[in-house]
């Protein structure tokens, strides 16, 4: 779930700084640039976004425009649903903040929770990129948003259950007493998940370049079904005669791509790239980067 800048596990690092005036001209003129006044109804929250590039809001190539779906909730329902936060109620931690399992009051759902840590890693900008994404983009690969609450400075967003973790639990680091997955899990797990990024880069419209597809950010179903999670980082990709997007390099060390690592430019490969380093975890079972094993063992080198 922890979404980390290349080469810095603490802290965003720019690695190409001419790059970064690039990426700042491009994040004024999206919808995601102004969230301290996001209000808290969803037809607000697409007036704000009406006037903003064409760009921002991916739609699939095959259909019309998808209307944002995500209901708001109050801080309140998502206390309640989470029994206040309780640390029974924890699953699990990452660079967007920490994230609880909660029952909704009004339906009876059970949902997860994840809470923007205001100290940590992503922020704002990140909250409203991932709403915008998971209410435009609908895939059975892909994690389905329930909603967001933007209550003064809370930001949360509810997602559905997925009850067997991520594919890191089940992967890597097992304990002695976890039978570990058999072959046609993994290859099962694979293939979803390359469904996810085929939907992403060949059918949204423009493509969508997730940037951070790693073992920890695909959950699982019921029956190991795959499906992609924490769009925090995703990234429009090029159109027209455009070959690449120049960003900010972020992602996760040892699943970035090494060419967008070094030159700051962004295409779909990056992401094919990172989807290879977990194939291998996949077969191997091994972390792409595990500073325990002996030097020039590792999965990525």
């Amino acid at each position: 779930m922890g979404c980390f800048s290349c080469f810095d596990s603490k802290e965003e690092e720019t690695l190409n700084p001419e790059k970064h005036s690039d990426d700042q001209k491009q994040a004024q003129s999206t919808p995601i640039s102004n969230l301290e006044s996001l209000p808290s109804g969803v037809d607000r929250l697409r007036s704000r976004s009406n006037g903003a590039s064409k760009r921002e809001f991916p739609v699939p190539k095959d259909g019309p425009g998808v209307p944002i779906a995500a209901q708001t909730f109050t801080f309140r329902e998502l206390a309640a649903a989470t029994k206040n936060f309780r640390p029974e109620c924890f699953l699990g931690e990452g660079g967007f903040g920490r994230v609880y399992k909660g029952r909704l009051e009004s339906t009876g759902q059970v949902v997860a929770v994840k809470q923007l840590d205001r100290n940590g890693l992503q922020g704002n900008r990140e909250f409203l990129v991932e709403v915008l994404m998971l209410s435009l983009l609908h895939h059975p690969n892909l994690v389905s948003l329930i909603g967001y609450c933007a209550d003064g400075d809370q930001r949360l967003l509810v997602y559905e259950f997925m009850p067997f973790g991520s594919l890191e639990d089940h992967l890597l680091d097992l304990p002695p007493d976890k039978e570990p997955l058999d072959w046609n899990t993994r290859m099962k797990i694979a293939a979803g998940a390359a469904k996810g990024l085929e939907y992403l880069h060949d059918k949204a419209n423009p493509p969508v370049i997730y940037r951070d597809f790693k073992s920890s950010n695909i959950l699982l179903d019921e029956g190991f079904h795959p499906k992609l999670s924490d769009f925090g980082l995703a990234k429009l990709g090029p159109t027209g005669d455009k070959s690449h997007v120049s960003t900010r390099v972020m992602g996760t060390y040892g699943y970035c791509a090494p060419e967008y690592a070094m030159t700051g430019q962004l295409t779909v490969k990056s992401d094919v790239y990172s989807f290879g380093v977990v194939f291998l975890e996949l077969i191997t079972g091994r972390k792409a980067i595990d500073s325990t094993r002996p030097h020039g063992t590792a999965v990525v080198q």
